[in-house]
């Protein structure tokens, strides 16, 4: 069963904390899926990521830019997962459906934001009633912290 992990972004945007998260999925030899709400955020992303200072290379694609299975990290809108990713990142409330391919789910929501909170919180508890091991990550100045 996947560990799911709730990243409460309190410190910084989507588009600055994505990168750093991906940069160390890339490093420990594993692949990403980044599921978002819809093709506009994916199109967001994608030029985040070619912009991204830390790490300074984050080789991705998405469904516009093609190769699906040879991507280390994959942008999109819809449940595929075409580069055998193992590593599953929700952004803007996306959902999975269904977690049992992926060995860790990290669930990004925007502090700032009362609506993507409230949220997290609904995620959070329909995961726990599904008996799924969750951790809370909250965005600190230097870092993440786990939360109780």
């Amino acid at each position: 069963m996947a560990e799911i992990g709730f990243y409460h972004l309190t410190r910084s945007s989507l588009e600055q904390a994505l990168p750093p998260l991906l940069g160390r999925t890339l490093d420990a030899g594993r692949r990403a899926v980044v599921r978002c709400a819809d093709a506009g955020r994916v199109k967001e992303l994608d030029d985040a990521l070619w912009r991204a200072a830390e790490p300074v290379w984050l080789p991705h694609g998405t469904a516009a830019l093609g190769h699906a299975a040879l991507q280390p990290i994959w942008l999109t809108e819809g449940e595929d997962a075409p580069n055998g990713a193992t590593y599953l990142f929700l952004v803007d409330g996306a959902a999975c459906a269904d977690p049992q391919p992926f060995e860790r789910i990290f669930d990004l929501f925007d502090g700032g934001d009362p609506e993507a909170v409230a949220g997290a919180r609904r995620r959070w508890a329909a995961c726990r009633d599904a008996g799924h091991s969750l951790v809370y990550w909250q965005q600190q100045a230097k870092g993440w912290t786990r939360k109780a």
